[in-house]
């Protein structure tokens, strides 16, 4: 595994496009807004800003008690939203998942309770700049066939092409970079079509 050190420029911007997929933000049925415990405050006010400009019709918000949560993420979210101003009776809450397979697995059931998934053709996912191509994988493998649009959300402090400089930013990219061909083998994602493949990088992956 290179170190932060060994890579070159261009390593640094190809590992940033690959797990950093940058995808037109477009109106969608239903918005899905994959829990967090970090940054929360800037998810609900993007997430906020999005439904104020009719991006989503419904919001599906899934995430446990992680990490020693007494109270799960989702709950956490919904009601930061419901402060800001958006109605409780759009959001669908998921309160179970602990990882992102479970996002899409128990979102995708806990949805399907209250609206008919054959009329959810889109999905405007809101995540982690750090993790979004994760996501889009994870939605590839258990939630394919549906027309896919996404909102990073980068709570760091510094644009996302500077996440080399971030300590904390720099670990969670690497991370994610590091783990996604294990996952990969496991079945627990789906490569994304129309986009770069794994990069193999000059000072070795």
């Amino acid at each position: 595994m290179a170190s932060p050190s060994d890579l070159t420029a261009a390593d640094l911007q190809s590992i940033a496009r690959y797990v950093m997929p940058i995808l037109p933000l477009r109106p969608a049925k239903l918005g899905f807004l994959f829990g967090t415990r970090h940054g929360v405050e800037a998810f609900c006010r993007e997430t906020y800003l999005l439904w104020q400009r009719g991006m989503f019709e419904r919001l599906l918000v899934s995430g446990g008690a992680t990490a020693g949560q007494e109270t799960p993420e989702a709950l956490v979210i919904g009601a930061r939203l419901v402060e800001l101003g958006m109605p409780a009776s759009i959001l669908i809450l998921e309160c179970a998942a602990t990882n992102t397979g479970e996002n899409v697995i128990l979102g995708r059931r806990k949805a399907a309770e209250t609206i008919d998934l054959a009329r959810v053709d889109s999905l405007l996912v809101i995540g982690k700049v750090c993790a979004m191509r994760r996501y889009l994988m994870t939605l590839a493998r258990h939630w394919p066939g549906v027309s896919v649009s996404a909102c990073a959300i980068n709570y760091f402090g510094l644009p996302a092409e500077r996440w080399h400089e971030h300590a904390e930013f720099r670990a969670r990219v690497l991370a994610e970079f590091h783990k996604i061909p294990a996952y990969l083998e496991q079945d627990f994602l789906r490569e994304l079509d129309g986009h770069p493949p794994y990069p193999v990088l000059s000072a070795g992956a």
